[in-house]
């Protein structure tokens, strides 16, 4: 949907004058950016050097989710102008100048969801939001009407309709395939189109539809802070099945399977460091510290440490992790960096 800063809806190039042009002549003659934006990380360096003044955060949450909170925090205090619009008041929000209180999408209002699968199926509202929340297409077209252009009041299928009408992948689902096939899964070329069961079977007919698949080489680089006398062992960081991400949307949910932020280590380093199942830790990098209690994981290997940044409220993981990037895709080394385990005192 064009979130990428290199992409328009559909995956299409932005930098490509032939699809920029498309879009432009769809909206009006709107002038837009032609070349490649900034990706977060690339957003979070220009914050820090005054190049980017003002954000509107959607829908994440960054003060708890970027590596190394407590620049992260810092960079977003130092923001001239700060919107957050989201259903939940986050970390974040906590920080905004203005907070627009939004929908929960998935159940109170209309439109369509993607799954990992590539399936896209249609969400039908099932309640009004609460309070003064209000849909996400309600505001933005508030915000455009009060920056000079009128959207009208789109409806959820308008928008969807506009989508297809410029990203090919999506020009065969319209709302009533995506009811009556109970969802399509993109590419889905019109509508006789069942939708590509593999993202890349044209590749395996013959003659191969279209350009082939490039494949890159890359060099091994290791980790950027690796283990040392000081901080030996290795903290990686990832999700538990029971919660998402910082937990603004599960933690406050009752689950059979969630136990709470812990400090996961192998049964080797727990022997060696005189640790038994329960036992608070401190837990230090070279950017701070936290303390959790330690869970034995007969699954690690000795000298890897595991945490999740699913209660942060409690325990900020994210003062641990470095906020290294990875040169190429932008992303964070949230896989790695060097840590100290010593028993706390209860």
């Amino acid at each position: 949907m064009g979130a990428i800063p290199a992409r328009l809806p559909g995956f299409q190039d932005l930098e490509d004058p032939a699809i920029h042009e498309k879009f432009a002549r769809a909206w009006s003659g709107a002038d837009f950016p032609s070349k490649k934006g900034w990706h977060l990380s690339e957003m979070f360096e220009a914050m820090e050097r005054r190049d980017l003044k003002a954000l509107f955060v959607i829908g994440e949450n960054p003060c708890q989710s970027e590596a190394d909170r407590h620049r992260a925090e810092a960079v977003l205090r130092g923001l001239e102008f700060l919107v957050v619009q989201d259903i939940f008041l986050t970390a974040t929000a906590s920080l905004a100048d203005v907070v627009l209180p939004a929908t929960a999408t998935w159940c109170e209002a209309e439109g369509t969801v993607t799954s990992s699968e590539r399936r896209v199926q249609r969400v039908r509202k099932a309640l009004d939001p609460p309070g003064e929340a209000r849909d996400e297409l309600w505001i933005l077209s508030q915000i455009a009407k009060r920056l000079g252009h009128d959207f009208g009041d789109p409806t959820a299928e308008e928008v969807w309709n506009e989508v297809r009408s410029l990203a090919p992948m999506f020009a065969g689902m319209s709302y009533a395939r995506l009811e009556e096939r109970f969802g399509l899964q993109w590419p889905c070329y019109d509508e006789k189109h069942p939708g590509e069961l593999f993202l890349h079977s044209r590749l395996w007919k013959e003659p191969v539809e279209g350009p082939r698949a490039p494949f890159s080489v890359v060099q091994y680089e290791p980790q950027v802070e690796r283990p040392d006398e000081e901080f030996p062992l290795v903290l990686t960081t990832g999700r538990r099945l029971d919660s998402y991400n910082t937990g603004v949307q599960t933690a406050a949910l009752p689950s059979p399977l969630r136990r709470g932020e812990t400090l996961d280590i192998s049964f080797d380093d727990a022997r060696r460091l005189g640790l038994s199942e329960g036992d608070p830790v401190r837990v230090s990098s070279r950017r701070g510290s936290v303390l959790a209690p330690a869970h034995i994981d007969p699954g690690l290997q000795a000298g890897i440490v595991f945490m999740t940044p699913h209660f942060q409220d409690e325990i900020r993981v994210n003062v641990l992790t470095i906020d290294a990037t990875d040169p190429r895709s932008g992303t964070a080394e949230f896989k790695a960096c060097a840590v100290r385990v010593e028993r706390a005192e209860p």
